[in-house]
């Protein structure tokens, strides 16, 4: 009777919710159809993909909410650190008040086993 050899496990993306909330609902307009299409081309280079971006439908709260995903090997916060300081962000970020972004949440996941993202 031979050992069968263990089976490598399917390589897991890390995905992470990111969720902003800005200042006013014209901050909000410009950052969802300016800034956020801009990051969807830039972000690849540095390990992550967006798969969407959406805006809460409560009319006061003002918050963009992304998908990401990682490569695998990216750590989240080594790729949010090298991108912070990167001129593809600055570029992206052109013509847009950082300060109208009052807040972000991030949420790292972890795909369960049958999960059609894992």
């Amino acid at each position: 009777m031979t050992d069968p050899s263990p089976i490598p496990e399917r390589s897991r993306n890390m995905y992470q919710i990111k969720t902003y909330t800005l200042r006013t609902s014209e901050a909000l307009q410009k950052y969802a159809t300016v800034q956020w299409p801009r990051h969807v081309s830039s972000m690849p280079p540095f390990g992550a993909t967006v798969h969407g971006f959406w805006t809460d439908e409560q009319p006061d709260a003002h918050r963009l909410i992304a998908l990401l995903s990682f490569r695998d090997g990216v750590d989240p916060d080594e790729f949010l650190a090298s991108y912070i300081a990167s001129p593809e962000l600055a570029a992206d970020m052109d013509g847009f008040d950082a300060a109208d972004i009052i807040d972000v949440h991030d949420i790292l996941l972890e795909p369960v086993a049958g999960s059609p993202l894992g």
